[in-house]
């Protein structure tokens, strides 16, 4: 197994990617990035749907995973970095993944292709393409409320053979699909929930970790979350989890307004 097999695990933050007179900030970014690198978190996502992935130019992305790179480099703590890609195009993602081969990250986030809407069949076809091309591994992205098509457990757990695919951002708003999977999953395929509201829920039926966008804010907490289900001391998960669930709802309520507003206004 590779090494992100072995830290897919935890709570792992979709770092934001912040904005200044619409360039990258990198100012920012470095104070960003020294003071979450010293929280409880397990890794970062950067460049994916929370971090601005769909808007960076491919400069502007090379620069953001340097940067973090080297502040982390240059810190106490280095974390491993999942790269986020998405896109329709097999053949241009393909393409994608030459560009970024030797870039210092430890592997992909790669989500559904959008609109076009395939087959299992082409989903399975796709992923496997991408996943036998590339130089470091993928984690799948299923989130058919953006994607407009859901990765079935059968069409993962093909997906979850190969050796080169190593885990699952679950956002597939199916708890009955998402304990299924944890269930009948392969041995050391990894889950870990992306829907903030149900981070304990989804900890609690045996999820790996969480990529956690409301996790910028009382960080600690939600780690303490996850530290506290894996002793199985649950009551005391539950009673962080109060600390933060109304937060939770509130920043994604005004997700769309704060943090993509800096590239589109």
């Amino acid at each position: 197994m590779t090494g992100l097999h072995d830290h897919l695990h935890g709570l792992w933050l979709p770092l934001v990617t912040p904005f200044r007179d619409g360039a990258l900030d990198e100012r920012s970014l470095r104070r960003l990035t020294r003071h979450y690198s010293g929280q409880a978190i397990d890794g970062f996502i950067l460049g994916a749907t929370s971090g601005e992935g769909m808007t960076l130019r491919a400069a502007e992305l090379e620069r953001l995973v340097a940067i973090v790179r080297d502040e982390m480099a240059a810190g106490r703590r280095t974390l491993p970095i999942c790269l986020g890609l998405s896109g329709a195009d097999t053949s241009r993602l393909k393409e994608r993944l030459d560009e970024t081969a030797d870039w210092p990250i430890d592997g992909y986030l790669i989500a559904s292709p959008y609109y076009v809407r395939p087959s299992q069949r082409g989903l399975l076809a796709h992923f496997e393409a991408l996943a036998d091309h590339a130089a470091w591994p993928i984690a799948l992205y299923n989130i058919p409320y953006r994607t407009s098509v859901n990765i079935t457990n059968q069409t993962l757990l093909r997906l979850a053979e190969h050796r080169n695919i190593v885990g699952l951002k679950d956002c597939g708003a199916n708890r009955e699909q998402s304990i299924a999977l944890l269930r009948d999953r392969p041995k050391g395929f990894r889950v870990l929930t992306g829907e903030d509201a149900n981070y304990l829920e989804a900890l609690t039926d045996g999820a790996d970790g969480g990529i956690v966008l409301s996790a910028h804010v009382e960080t600690a907490t939600f780690a303490a979350v996850y530290a506290d289900v894996k002793r199985g001391n649950h009551d005391a998960a539950q009673a962080r989890w109060h600390e933060v669930a109304e937060l939770t709802r509130l920043l994604l309520e005004l997700a769309p307004v704060v943090w993509t507003a800096p590239r589109w206004i």
